[in-house]
């Protein structure tokens, strides 16, 4: 799990990330930059269309946040990142393949 200083806080605070957006195979990133902030913030969304229950939705969410969190391309950025799963395959993916796909798009965002 990412730390609580790379989370977002508050009813609606996903929703006030606009800005750009990259794609990827199996989700989206949204994401802008936050001058007002040293570090980045994260959320990943998976709604019930992508997966009926609440454990895989929870599984896709835990291997997204735990991809970023050892790579740490972020870290020391000032954006705020959400990520939109479109696809149940990430709760069965091979990590290696799904780190591939995470590294690929937030170095997108950093560059």
């Amino acid at each position: 799990m990412i730390a609580r200083k790379n989370r977002f806080h508050g009813h609606n605070a996903v929703s006030r990330v606009r800005g750009k957006s990259v794609h990827a195979q199996n989700f989206k990133v949204f994401y802008m930059q936050n001058p007002k902030r040293r570090d980045y913030r994260m959320a990943v969304v998976v709604s019930k269309k992508v997966a009926k229950s609440a454990v895989v939705r929870n599984r896709i969410r835990r291997r997204i946040y735990e991809t970023v969190r050892t790579q740490a391309i972020l870290s020391n950025q000032p954006f705020d990142v959400v990520f939109v799963v479109q696809n149940p395959n990430i709760a069965t993916m091979p990590e290696s393949e799904l780190s591939l796909q995470i590294a690929n798009t937030t170095q997108k965002i950093v560059s």
